[in-house]
């Protein structure tokens, strides 16, 4: 099955991106219905598991939306049961060098390129019966998290590592590894340098650059500014404001 956000990343169109931190397979549905281009699970910072994982991927397939995980960690064990599960892209976190980059692309990909154990229990709904190994390695996008002072510091090399589709710069983590404080929607003179840095860079090697964002606004910007794969907050943060907007105006504030 061809990966629509690469096809969309070819045509060099941006996407948007859904968020799950809800373990759970009917929010999961009824969000991903919402028009998102792809939905990430995140078993990172969410309280999601690899079973929630699993049932999320159930709900989001009837939207068509492309599913996508952020692992908790940059290891072979997980990296292989998400893509087992059906993920068509894996964001992992705190990738800081070549060698981690490198060791990302191995855990993602089947042997020659990489190391990946075969046994794609559930993925290989999302294809032709036997041909899932034949396009795996293709269509699965591979995408390191920029987000230290150090993985700036190493960031050549890392993009020139060979299978990289991507970069995700996580907000938050770069803004507190220069000093400065967490956020997403950032202003700060010196951060938004470095992603015109990242911007410059990813473009000369065709590789996309993806941005963690926490609003809509913000994230249209960024379109505008050249990252490819956008963010909103997650489902938590989006059904909270609907919320409390709800709550402010019935109470005629």
């Amino acid at each position: 099955m061809a990966n629509a956000v690469k096809e969309a990343w070819k045509a060099g169109k941006a996407v948007v991106n859904g968020w799950l931190a809800i373990p759970n397979a009917f929010s999961a549905e009824m969000y991903s219905k919402c028009g998102w281009d792809s939905v990430t699970v995140d078993m990172q910072h969410g309280v999601q598991d690899y079973l929630s994982c699993v049932a999320c991927f159930q709900g989001i397939q009837p939207s068509g939306a492309v599913p996508m995980v952020r692992v908790p960690w940059n290891e072979p064990g997980i990296v292989g049961k998400v893509l087992d599960a059906g993920a068509m892209g894996v964001i992992c976190p705190m990738v800081n060098t070549a060698a981690e980059a490198r060791a990302l692309v191995q855990y993602s990909k089947y042997p020659p390129a990489g190391t990946r154990s075969n046994g794609p229990i559930r993925a290989g709904a999302y294809g032709s019966s036997g041909n899932y190994q034949k396009t795996a390695n293709d269509e699965i996008l591979v995408i390191p998290m920029i987000e230290t002072k150090t993985a700036i510091e190493n960031i050549k090399e890392i993009l020139d590592v060979p299978g990289i589709d991507g970069i995700y710069v996580g907000p938050s983590d770069l803004s507190f590894s220069y000093g400065k404080e967490p956020k997403l929607d950032v202003e700060d003179p010196e951060i938004l340098a470095i992603y015109d840095m990242l911007l410059a860079e990813t473009g000369k090697r065709g590789i996309a650059a993806g941005l963690h964002n926490g609003s809509p606004a913000y994230a249209n910007k960024m379109i505008q500014k050249g990252f490819k794969l956008v963010t909103i907050a997650n489902e938590v943060g989006l059904m909270c404001q609907a919320a409390t907007a709800a709550v402010k105006a019935a109470r005629g504030g």
